[in-house]
């Protein structure tokens, strides 16, 4: 199973009240000629696991995380492989990671809820601004 670094994370993230699974794929071997190809070996099996809460088990899945990675991956190119806009520091990436993640809430409009996530959680009840986020 995966470290225990992740479910600390998600308590410490989200309470210890927070229904949280993982899933761990196993991976078949690769001869020589697959191991050359960008796509990954056969799959073998897919395990999940209740860590904490009372999570439905057939529905642990990575899809929403893996969509967020995509999601940050595109609009930080810091993120991209072979890309020489990295951060030089590391309090660079956090101010960058934190201005996508205010962005991504508060201030672009999502097509699926047709307005910002904070608006459709109730953080907030106005559209915000660009300038609102750094001014």
């Amino acid at each position: 199973m995966l470290p225990p670094c992740y479910a600390d994370a998600v308590e410490r993230g989200f309470g210890a009240d927070a229904d949280y699974g993982q899933i761990l794929k196993v991976y078949g071997q690769q001869d020589a000629n697959e191991a050359r190809r960008c796509s990954p070996a056969k799959l073998v099996s897919v395990n999940r696991a209740v860590v904490s809460g009372n999570p439905d088990e057939p529905l642990i899945s990575t899809s929403y995380v893996e969509r967020q990675n995509l999601t940050m991956r595109m609009h930080m190119r810091r993120l991209t492989r072979l890309t020489n806009a990295f951060s030089k520091k590391f309090e660079n990436f956090q101010a960058a990671v934190s201005l996508h993640f205010a962005y991504y809430n508060f201030v672009r409009i999502h097509k699926t809820l047709r307005m910002m996530p904070a608006m459709a959680g109730d953080v907030t009840d106005r559209v915000w601004r660009v300038q609102n986020l750094i001014g």
